[in-house]
């Protein structure tokens, strides 16, 4: 007999656990960010993770950033920087914003 894995279920609580691709995941811009895409938190980033900057073409087209998961380096110099306040480390996104962790996770899986 063939065994099936089982959908993954969500722990005690009701909070579903985070995928491995969520977990890499160091912070988060959330539903604040939407429609402004101030580039502060771009200018300040030391590595250059946060996209699509202006001068990438995708940039008009994206309704919000994006922090590349294989890029971050954890420094946390894009909190401070946003004027809407939409960037969480990953611990800190508030209950409800958290649909967001997996919307930044995905958008790299392209």
């Amino acid at each position: 007999r063939r065994w099936r894995r089982r959908p993954s279920r969500p722990p005690p609580g009701g909070r579903r656990a985070l995928s491995p691709e969520e977990q890499r995941v160091a912070y988060i811009i959330c539903e604040p960010c939407i429609g402004t895409k101030d580039s502060a938190c771009v200018d300040v980033c030391p590595v250059d993770c946060i996209h699509p900057r202006k001068d990438e073409g995708d940039f008009e087209a994206s309704t919000m950033l994006y922090i590349h998961p294989d890029e971050c380096i954890d420094c946390g110099a894009c909190v401070p920087a946003c004027p809407v306040e939409a960037i969480f480390a990953l611990d800190e996104v508030p209950e409800k914003w958290k649909n967001y962790i997996a919307i930044n996770a995905e958008h790299y899986q392209k």
